[in-house]
């Protein structure tokens, strides 16, 4: 499905800022979501576009390579991803223990009041003193 003779212009328009590196909405990195977004159209809308889509391929045939400030912060994003679920896994062995744990206080809780209770029966059975 083709798109509008206005929507082709506008694709050709925006691919002409991003390949000048004079870009008006975007970061100018040349990628195909940046070129929807100088477009100001939708993504689905360039990939709609197939003969503005193949002047684009041709045009920048080199991958998108990241800035080592987007490296660093990938990196620190999968470290912290990381040290999430091992802090999560950490969490949920603790509140295993945990619900152990209060099992075990309920149960010597119960026993320490029936011990009570047989404590207080058996007192009761003593013996009156003699008065001499």
């Amino acid at each position: 499905m083709a798109v509008s003779a206005a929507t082709e212009a506008k694709l050709r328009e925006a691919m002409a800022r991003l390949l000048a590196g004079e870009p008006m909405h975007t970061d100018g990195a040349l990628t195909k979501e940046n070129l929807a977004r100088e477009a100001k159209v939708s993504h689905a809308t360039v990939h709609r576009a197939e003969k503005i889509l193949a002047e684009w391929d041709a045009k920048v045939a080199r991958p998108v390579l990241r800035t080592p400030g987007e490296v660093t912060r990938d990196e620190t994003i999968a470290n912290l991803r990381k040290q999430l679920k091992e802090a999560k896994a950490q969490v949920t062995e603790v509140q295993g223990k945990l619900d152990a744990l209060a099992a075990v206080a309920a149960n010597l809780y119960h026993e320490n009041v029936a011990l009570r209770k047989k404590l207080d029966n058996s007192r009761r059975l003593t013996s009156i003193p003699v008065q001499k």
